[in-house]
């Protein structure tokens, strides 16, 4: 540090404003000129009147001060960057793994059909509770195509025996001379009433394929006694064998015509189909409930859990049709139980 006069090292420091301070029309500030080469911060004050100091010192070592502290800065800011950058990479591809999982599970069902696969779920976070969602709806959709594909078999299967049956029957009525009416009379009745039941069992498929959409059908108000006996009377001319007692009394209900008339019409076939030949069939409908007693063998305990599933027929059912107690058109065929399931829901 160098204290020197106004007019010191003229040309080197500026003086000027160093005179303006002496003369008191400036007061007292600092500087940055360069002296002898190098850069230097001085303070000009006043001292006395007419006189003023400068006070100066070499400032090179700040400013290398300050140039590696701005490097570091800026290397250090680079580094914080990229490291950001790193870090930014690192968690996102974590937080984003389960999504990259899901979206590989996507494609490869849609390029196998196959709903058989499944996402681990980790973790309960947002992605978490998006995967078991997603395995969720797998589920369901595997449901949905099994059974799709089971309804297709078994309606493949059902209807085969009852198809041939009336081939063969078609044929023997052909082959029947055109004289022997009583014979052909028979015929085309056995004919017409493997038809009938054929058709049947084409309602109920159609039916259990619709599944819940029926749930939407608008319920109209309607006398649940008359539509019980109508189905009555249907059953009687489908079943001449079975006797069929009726107690109703007046019901006015809200519901769907079409799906109560098939529970109706299932339920007294399947008391009829495993009642003894010649038994009767109690009919009652009192405070809204309708009754439906037949004096057959009854459900196997064993069977009890599997009645409302579709198509199946208890053990009881197949030893009938293996041993020729059946019908032309095979009773059991499982069908009437579903429906009726299906008209509860």
């Amino acid at each position: 540090m160098r204290p020197c006069s106004g007019g010191a090292e003229r040309g080197a420091l500026d003086t000027r404003d160093a005179r303006a301070v002496a003369d008191g029309r400036k007061a007292a500030f600092f500087s940055a000129a360069r002296h002898q080469g190098h850069p230097v911060r001085i303070y000009t004050a006043p001292v006395a009147q007419g006189r003023a100091v400068q006070v100066w010192v070499r400032s090179d070592g700040v400013e290398r001060g300050v140039a590696r502290v701005r490097t570091v800065l800026i290397e250090a800011g680079a580094a914080g960057v990229l490291l950001a950058c790193l870090l930014g990479c690192i968690v996102a591809r974590t937080s984003l793994a389960p999504l990259a999982r899901l979206t590989a599970v996507v494609e490869r069902i849609a390029a196998t059909r196959d709903t058989r696969h499944r996402i681990a779920v980790t973790g309960h976070d947002e992605a978490a509770r998006l995967t078991g969602s997603f395995n969720t709806m797998l589920i369901a959709l595997h449901g949905s195509l099994t059974a799709q594909r089971r309804l297709v078999a078994d309606a493949s299967h059902e209807l085969r025996t009852p198809l041939t049956s009336l081939r063969t029957n078609a044929e023997l009525l052909a082959m029947i001379a055109p004289d022997d009416i009583r014979r052909r009379e028979r015929a085309t009745a056995a004919l017409g009433r493997q038809i009938g039941e054929l058709v049947d069992l084409v309602e109920d498929l159609a039916e259990l394929a619709r599944g819940d959409e029926g749930a939407d059908e608008p319920a109209d108000e309607l006398r649940l006694d008359a539509l019980v006996t109508q189905c009555v009377d249907r059953a009687r001319a489908h079943r001449p064998a079975t006797v069929f007692t009726v107690e109703t009394e007046p019901t006015l209900i809200f519901g769907v015509r079409a799906r109560l008339a098939r529970a109706t019409a299932n339920l007294l076939d399947n008391a009829a189909k495993f009642s003894p030949e010649g038994s009767v069939v109690d009919v009652r409908l009192r405070d809204g409930e309708l009754t439906v007693r037949d004096h057959g063998p009854g459900i196997d305990p064993d069977d009890l859990p599997y009645i409302f599933d579709r198509f199946y027929r208890a053990p009881a059912a197949r030893a009938r049709r293996r041993y020729g107690h059946a019908p032309v058109l095979p009773d059991g065929r499982g069908q009437g139980n579903p429906v009726l399931q299906l008209v509860n829901m």
